[in-house]
């Protein structure tokens, strides 16, 4: 397949548009208002017409405009390219969950993955899911990151959430509470520092990243008196990560951790499981923050909020984080590039003058 030369100019990325009974589409209609926002990137939408047409006349967005493309070589720039997926997607409930619904988020997901596979789109940026509707034969998961994992067959993954220099990762994910403890031990710990790692190195440049590992219990088990997950699991994997030569500290204890503003030292956070890593997150964050999937071949990001559906349809839902998710797919796939670049030919790394004398 030949791609359309105005199309190599700029990365093109796709946008999948979630359950459209919430909030996605009009964070579609209000973000792409601006035209700058053109200069960056091509967007390709995976969604409903029929979700975007009620949307556009519920909100009063008459101005908002895209091309239908069937393949990705007919996407054009300074334009929205939209791919439809909501075939026998009859009407919109808003700020209803729905079976219908989730058809369309899923086959707008499962689209967008199979034109990453194949290298015709440079990242993903997802809108919100609802979990419990989109789920199926197809998609059995409790959430994006899960099924990204599997369907790129990567062995591991990790879910980052990023606010500026503020980078909180999670051992475990979306699981009941009670399972948290059986769920950790040494090695899926150690596996989940390695990915933060080598995505603070290659994602975000930092050289030689310090990371910050949360305990399990209050006042991080307090030395075995208020269970001993970090005394035999969690301490034993910090310990194996700095013969690695990595630069991971802890465990500390979540309250006083970020009470206390020490989280600024560090580069990155890993938590052990959802809320303890999220809730401080999203209150430092306030609705701008971006959820990163570490650890899968391709560059997916997606806002930090669900589907809203309170807010569905009122036209007060903020577009930040998806602003936000967008710029940092665009910042990291250029880091990636330009280091495939660098690493690929070595005749192009810049040696030290030093070196350089010696050599002649």
């Amino acid at each position: 397949m030949q791609q359309n030369p105005e199309t190599t100019k700029i990365p093109i990325l796709g946008i999948t548009l979630g359950d459209p009974n919430g909030i996605s589409y009009e964070l579609l209609l209000r973000t792409f208002e601006d035209s700058k926002i053109f200069h960056f990137f091509i967007p390709v939408v995976y969604g409903s017409g029929k979700a975007i047409y009620y949307h556009k006349n519920l909100l009063k967005q008459q101005k908002f405009s895209y091309q239908n493309i069937q393949e990705i070589d007919q996407a054009q720039a300074n334009r929205v390219n939209f791919i439809e997926c909501g075939q026998g997607f009859e009407r919109v409930e808003i700020g209803k969950p729905s079976k219908t619904a989730g058809i369309v988020a899923y086959n707008s997901l499962s689209r967008a993955v199979a034109h990453a596979q194949t290298n015709l789109i440079s990242a993903i940026v997802t809108l919100p899911i609802n979990k419990a509707a989109i789920q199926s034969d197809d998609f059995n998961f409790p959430g994006h990151t899960e099924y990204l994992t599997q369907a790129f067959q990567s062995t591991d993954s990790l879910m980052l959430m990023v606010y500026e220099n503020l980078r909180i990762a999670t051992v475990t994910g979306h699981i009941p509470l009670k399972q948290v403890s059986e769920s950790i031990n040494i090695n899926t710990i150690l596996s989940k520092i390695q990915i933060l790692h080598q995505s603070l190195r290659t994602d975000f440049w930092i050289d030689n990243p310090k990371i910050a590992v949360l305990g399990l219990n209050p006042h991080a088990g307090d030395s075995g008196l208020l269970g001993n997950e970090e005394l035999e699991v969690i301490i034993p994997a910090i310990e194996k990560a700095n013969q690695k030569n990595w630069l991971v500290f802890g465990p500390y204890s979540a309250d006083g951790f970020f009470a206390s503003g020490q989280y600024l030292k560090f580069d990155a956070i890993l938590a052990m499981y959802h809320d303890q890593g999220l809730i401080p997150f999203k209150t430092i964050a306030q609705g701008n923050g971006v959820n990163f999937t570490a650890g899968i071949p391709v560059i997916r990001t997606s806002p930090d909020h669900g589907t809203a559906f309170n807010l569905a349809g009122k036209g007060v839902a903020k577009k930040d984080s998806f602003l936000n998710a967008i710029w940092l797919a665009i910042d990291i796939l250029r880091k990636r590039t330009e280091s495939n670049i660098l690493y690929s030919n070595p005749l192009k790394t810049v040696l030290p003058v030093e070196v350089l004398q010696e050599d002649e």
